[in-house]
Parts: C-alpha cells; structure tokens; sequence
C-alpha cells in the first residue's frame, strides 16, 4: 500500500471509531431527543423509540371525585436508535419506581420530563419494556372555568381531555399524536364505582370489595384521545350499526332525562358511514359527563360532551350537528391522526364540513343558518381576518389554544375543502375523502400527504393550488364563485368571531 492510499485509509478509519460516527450506525448509546420535533410544541413527544403498546393499570382508593390514584403504565417500545436514555413525558404528581427490561432503572424528572437510564443501553432495533409506577389523580375545575382539560373532576367521579397536551398529566407517555399506540386500560375501583374507557371491555369481576375490569384498544391511539371515566354511570347498549358495537355512557342520575338526544347515536353512524366508508373502530358512543365544561372533545370511540349538552331543553339541531362533529373525527382525527400539530386543520376542517353537511340535510327548514354554501361564504369573507390574527390554515402562528384551534383551522378548513371539491368535482371529492381514510387508517400523517393524494385522485397537480389554501398569507380567489369578496385583513373581528371557534361547541352556546 503506498502513502497515498495510506493517508485516506487512516482517516476513515479515525472517522469511524468517533462517537459521532458510530452514533450514526446505532453503535454508541446516546440519550433520545426530549421532544419529537413538532413546531408548536417543540419538546412534546420524544425521540429514540417508537412506542407499540401501553398497560395503563389504575386504582381509585375511594368513591371520591378528586383523589389521589396510584398507576402503573408499561410501554413496549422499538428503539429507532442505541439508547443511553429516553424521556417519556410526564407532570403528573410523582413516581414511585422505574423499570426497564424488568431491570430496575434510573430515573430524573426535568419539569415534564421523566428522563430514564436504564441498566443496560438498548441497542438500536430492539424491542423494549419500560413500568414506571406513579401517583397522580384529577382537579376540580374552578367555577369560572369553562374549559377543563386533562383529568378533571364530574359531580360523581371524573373524566380525561387530553388533546392537545394534557395526557401526560395523568400518566407516563409519548405524548404526541405522531407516535399512536394500542392500548390496554385496567381499572381498580370500589364496589359500586363504574368505569369506562375507549375501546372493548374484556373482563369485569367483583370481589373483596373492589370492582377491577380491563378495556382495549387494539386500533392505535393517540395519546390526547384517552378517556378514562369513572362516577355512576349508565352504559346503554343500543345494538350494532353495521358491525358497530353502540354503546353511549351517561351519569346514572341523569340518564332518563339525556335519552332523547343520546338515543341518535345510532343514526348519525349511518350517516357518516354512507358519506365516507366503513368505521374504523370496533365500537362507538358518546360519554355524557356531569360537569359544566364549554366544548366536546373526540376521544377515541367514546367522545366526550358535557351533559347539559343534550338536556331535554336544548333542541336537537343544536347537539345533532356537534354530535356528528365528533363521530367524524373518528375517521379524521383519531383513525388518521395529524403528523404534526401544524395539520390540526385535517381534523378540524373535516369535522366542521360533515357538522355543516349533516345540518344543512337534516335542519336547514328548521332553524336559519344551517345552508351549507352560504355558511361556507361567510367563513370564506373572513379569511384574510383569520389568517392576520390566527396564522394561515396550516400553519397557526402559536400553540395557544386559541390559535392552535382557531376560526381558521375549522371554518377555514372546511373552506379550503369546498374549494377543492369546487376544483375537481363532487365525485372526485367524495373519492378523495374516502381513499384518504381508508389508506391512512391507524396512522399519521401530515398536510403534504393530502395534497399528494388530492393530485393522485385528480390526476394532475394540485400543490400550488392547495399550498396557496393552506400555507398563504392572503386568501385566494373562490373558485366558481368570482363574486365572493373577503373582507380586509384589518377590519376588525368581533369578540364572538375571534373567540368563537375556538370549539364549535362553544358556538353552539352562545347561539342557545
């Protein structure tokens, strides 16, 4: 070998036995990144694994709503690279014990961190356990505050509303819906005590005492869809709907009185299954909670409302429409899960247009308002408005619940929707709607993997024309309707408009 040849050997040899270089072929252990990489919430979720499986195991000492519960979770998790240590995302209240592999580990919480070394490094590719044992347990929301979220108190017990980063609160997690999991929920409750959670019931039994059952959730499941509900509860059975296990949950006391807009479950699931395919899910209800809270929330095949919500004296054109918002996310927003906070608009701009399609066929000779297109050019005038003070559609300017669910990611969305159906036709649309929950079921995705398929369907490119909807500063033109006009950026927003959509629920109680 001559010296040449000798020099470039030698320092390729160096390069590989560096850190940095073996790093990069998964030999030497590094800890995992303390966030995903979203851009809204940078230190949300967590790098170096992806999680496959969690055991939520939960006891409740008592019958009390506000208490503190002791939990065990265990994730089984890939490594994605060699692992000197991991974060899983927690501010619950603390944690007893962590093990890896069965292998007691070390453990530092970081404010919403739990960092975790374990024993031994994981190397990269292999499967993984972590059990962490931990004490946390629900507040009681504060009178003036209408909008609770993550595991709050109800008049007999509790429920949980973890989007868009309140999981963590209550448990051990992965807490970003980019790295969806399935799920197997246990619960420990005195006699007497109900619980429910998303998914299947596979056992119950009662002795000593003390109620235990267990749920699962087979289908992957993003962290913020979790529902844990225990109180007195009814269960009511209402048969199947094409294969699909009914089931909605209501406060003991009160479901009599909650049972005529409750008993319209069944309907809406035929609806939505006729305008976009099979349910995705083994089951679906709707959970009535006993607490006074301003929105309702999809939690995976058991969506959340406040039980007020469906009163006797409220009219069913108001609950129907949001009862169907939150069926429709099943599909758009839990069976395909955003990729990134920043597409939000998938979930929301797709419920809201299934809300307004189901209003305006069911409702619009009912009450004034419910026409769809006209709904749609109302929204479509404040479009500038929006994206001045919220951020473009796909883009919100800030994690703030305000803006990250803002007037913009569900009217704006459902307006960006309207424009492309006007674009590539209805039968076109109807495909594209289909096709898109269909092959993205149980996984996620972002708001360039739409327009890809939007083209696909179309058969010619559509990005410059979705990119200017969903990414641009300035609303664009509506096509086939040259007369439509958007109203200035800086003309003032009501305080109704500004503040309104942040849930379309809260819409619904300034109107009733």
């Amino acid at each position: 070998m001559t010296a040449r040849r000798l020099v470039p050997v030698l320092l390729a040899a160096l390069l590989l036995a560096s850190p940095a270089a073996a790093a990069a072929r998964g030999g030497a252990p590094t800890p995992g990144a303390d966030g995903i990489g979203d851009r809204l919430f940078p230190q949300l979720g967590n790098g170096g694994y992806d999680a496959k499986h969690y055991d939520l195991a939960l006891s409740y000492p008592s019958s009390a709503p506000e208490q503190d519960v002791s939990g065990k979770v265990t994730m089984l998790a890939r490594s994605t690279q060699a692992l000197a240590s991991f974060d899983l995302d927690f501010s619950g209240d603390s944690v007893g014990s962590v093990r890896v592999n069965g292998r007691g580990a070390g453990f530092e919480r970081l404010g919403q961190e739990l960092v975790i070394t374990p024993q031994r490094p994981i190397k990269r590719g292999a499967r993984f356990s972590v059990s962490v044992r931990f004490v946390s347990g629900p507040f009681t929301p504060a009178p003036d505050n209408d909008l609770p979220f993550g595991w709050f108190t109800t008049v007999d017990g509790s429920v949980t509303a973890g989007q868009p980063d309140q999981s963590h609160t209550i448990y051990p997690v992965n807490d970003h819906p980019a790295d969806k999991a399935s799920y197997t929920i246990r619960f420990d409750v005195p006699e007497g005590v109900d619980a429910v959670a998303n998914g299947e019931r596979r056992w119950t039994s009662t002795r000593g005492g003390r109620t235990r059952s267990a749920y699962e959730m087979k289908e992957p499941m993003a962290s913020e869809l979790i529902q844990l509900a225990v109180g007195q509860l009814d269960v009511i059975q209402r048969g199947f709907v094409d294969g699909v296990r009914v089931r909605d949950v209501a406060p003991s006391a009160l479901a009599p009185q909650l049972e005529g807009a409750l008993s319209r479950t069944p309907d809406h699931l035929r609806w939505m299954t006729d305008q976009v395919g099979r349910y995705p899910f083994d089951s679906y209800g709707v959970l009535a909670a006993d607490q006074n809270f301003g929105y309702a929330l999809e939690t995976q095949t058991l969506s959340l409302h406040p039980a007020f919500f469906f009163a006797p004296d409220v009219p069913l054109s108001a609950n129907e429409p949001i009862m169907v918002h939150e069926l429709a996310h099943q599909w758009f927003g839990d069976s395909v899960a955003p990729e990134q906070w920043s597409d939000v608009w998938l979930n929301e701009g797709h419920a809201t247009w299934y809300e307004w399609l189901y209003g305006d066929e069911f409702f619009v000779d009912v009450e004034p308002g419910y026409d769809f297109v006209p709904r749609i050019q109302e929204a479509y005038s404040h479009g500038d408005q929006w994206r001045k003070q919220y951020g473009p559609v796909a883009l919100p300017s800030s994690n703030d619940l305000f803006s990250l669910f803002s007037p913009n990611v569900y009217d704006g969305g459902a307006v960006v929707l309207y424009a492309l159906r006007q674009v590539i036709g209805e039968r076109a649309f109807v495909e594209l709607e289909r096709r898109w929950v269909k092959q993205n079921a149980g996984s996620s995705v972002g708001t360039d993997d739409f327009i890809a398929l939007a083209s696909r369907v179309a058969g010619r490119d559509l990005g410059p024309f979705l990119r200017d909807w969903v990414y641009g500063t300035e609303t664009p033109p509506m096509p086939g309707h040259p007369d439509w006009a958007v109203l200035p950026a800086d003309t003032p927003l009501s305080t109704a408009k500004a503040a309104g959509a942040a849930r379309t629920f809260e819409r619904m109680l300034r109107k009733h």
